[in-house]
Order: C-alpha cells, then sequence, then structure tokens
C-alpha cells in the first residue's frame, strides 16, 4: 500500500531548526523525524512512498540520494571503507521513495491532489503529516477501515497536553479557571487511510480536513479510528525535546523492533 507523506510546510511554530532544515528532516536522536515515520510504515510492510515536497524540498532530496542504510544501523567497515556488513540485515530498507515537488505555499489539500496521479490506481492508500509519531497498530486500523466501506479514516487520538480553560465575563471578569478535562476531547492525530474516490470531494485550494471531510460527514464517508495509546507531534520545541527525551532514554513506543526487543530482553531476564 502506497504512503504520501506531507513534507512541504513551514514548521513555523519550531522555527529553532526550521529556518535551516525543513521539519521533516529535525533529528530525533540520530535520525529525521520523517524516517522515524517512514519506518513505523515500513515495520508494517508498507515501503512505497510518496513524499510531497514544498520548503527546502532539496534538503530532502539530498538526503535520500545520499543516504545509505549502514548509517543507521550497527556495521563493519572494511578493506579502507570500501566493504561494509550490515550487522541487522532488516536495516537494508528496500523502499521506493517518490520525491514530486508540489510547492512552497501549497496546503495539505493542494499537496495530497498534486499526488492524486500517484494513488489513482490503488485499492486504499495511507497518508501522514510526517511530523507525530505513535505506536498505533496500523493493521487493525486498516482492517477497521475495510469493513466499513468508507472512503476516509483518520486517526483519533488525546491531546498530549493539559490546557487551562477559562470562563469569563465579557469585561474580563474571571467566573472559573480550570484544568482541562481531557476524557471527552479527541483530535486530528494526522495519520489517514483513504480511498482514491476522496479527490472526488476535493476542489481547488481547499485544505484536506476542512471542506473534504464536511462533504465525507455528509456523506456519511468519514471514520475516526480511537487510538488511547502513545502519540506525540512535534509542532513545538517542547515537542521535540520531549520526543529527544525518549529517544535518549530509550523509550521509543512507535518503533516496533525496538519494543520487541525490550520485550524479548525482559522475557530472558524473567526467566533467567
Amino acid at each position: 500500500m502506497k504512503v504520501v507523506l506531507f513534507c512541504g510546510g513551514l514548521g513555523t511554530r519550531i522555527r529553532d531548526f526550521s529556518e535551516s532544515i525543513p521539519k521533516p528532516m529535525i533529528p530525533v536522536g540520530h535520525q529525521p523525524i520523517l524516517r522515524h515515520v517512514m519506518q513505523y510504515y515500513s515495520d508494517h510492510g508498507h515501503t512505497d512512498f510518496v513524499l510531497c515536497l514544498g520548503y527546502k524540498a532539496n534538503v530532502i532530496k539530498e538526503f535520500f540520494l545520499n543516504s545509505k542504510p549502514q548509517t543507521f544501523a550497527d556495521c563493519v567497515i572494511s578493506n579502507g571503507g570500501r566493504d561494509v556488513q550490515l550487522l541487522d540485515e532488516a536495516a537494508a530498507e528496500d523502499w521506493t521513495v517518490t520525491l514530486i515537488d508540489t510547492g512552497i505555499w501549497r496546503n495539505i489539500g493542494e499537496r495530497l491532489w498534486a499526488a492524486r496521479d500517484y494513488v489513482k490506481d490503488e485499492k486504499m492508500f495511507l497518508a501522514n503529516y510526517s511530523d507525530g509519531l505513535t505506536n498505533v497498530d496500523l493493521d487493525d486500523m486498516i482492517a477497521k477501515f475495510e469493513e466499513s466501506g468508507k472512503l476516509a479514516c483518520f486517526l483519533a487520538v488525546r491531546p498530549p497536553l493539559t490546557y487551562h480553560i477559562v470562563d469569563m465575563a465579557e469585561d474580563g471578569e474571571v467566573r472559573e479557571f480550570r484544568s482541562s478535562d481531557r476524557s471527552d476531547i479527541w483530535i486530528n492525530g494526522g495519520y489517514f487511510i483513504l480511498r482514491p474516490e476522496v479527490f472526488d470531494y476535493m476542489r481547488e485550494g481547499e485544505e484536506f480536513v476542512l471542506e473534504p471531510f464536511e462533504r465525507l460527514i455528509a456523506d456519511n464517508q468519514l471514520m475516526a479510528y480511537k487510538h488511547e495509546g502513545f502519540w506525540r507531534s512535534m509542532d513545538t520545541l517542547r515537542d521535540w525535546q520531549t520526543l529527544q527525551e525518549m529517544v535518549e532514554k530509550g523509550e521509543m513506543p512507535w518503533n516496533i523492533r525496538e519494543t520487541e526487543e525490550r520485550k524479548r530482553l525482559a522475557k530472558v531476564r524473567a526467566i533467567g
């Protein structure tokens, strides 16, 4: 199944990094968050990617043109660097990466529209904002979507932060000040499953999750997949710091291989 990744935004809320590099290339640990997202899909068996580029598109192109699997894997180098043996053969990802420049100022809807010819023959395809990580069971999400028969699905998650809600009068008098109750709040997590028919609900210049979603809702063609587990987007410097600290502690729930290895080692220690 093809995966469309939106990689063209300006990343204005995390300017400390995105002045020099595009947001998807901001490193989390020793690799860009974009590669973390792609690894997540690859671990679920989806290795055909379409990247919708925009801001600093050349940086992302150069990354894939020059990237080598040994950069992100344990390896043995010999013969003056001419011979490289990967210690984990699974690290040699067989990915197909289509890089298309969809313009700097386009919104998500326009970028998706620009990629329509690359997914028009798919029964369904995946799409992602490329700035969030999760441990959602993608196989189950796809199965539920197939069963629904609908045209579009998005990941619904709890907001990770607690906000303070203010109830006040017109003159500014504060009536109540309290922490937000997240128990009934769900937001769009930026992970989508779509059928090509979704393009029939789109119009030129529209943002994807606004007018097109309203049309899908009107025709009962949109579903949400609720996820109570880990999810975190990288919208601000604080978000990046949180993800960076998780990597430094070895806590990466979005990394299936890492999670399975930790479970295996824990089991071995328990037996021993």
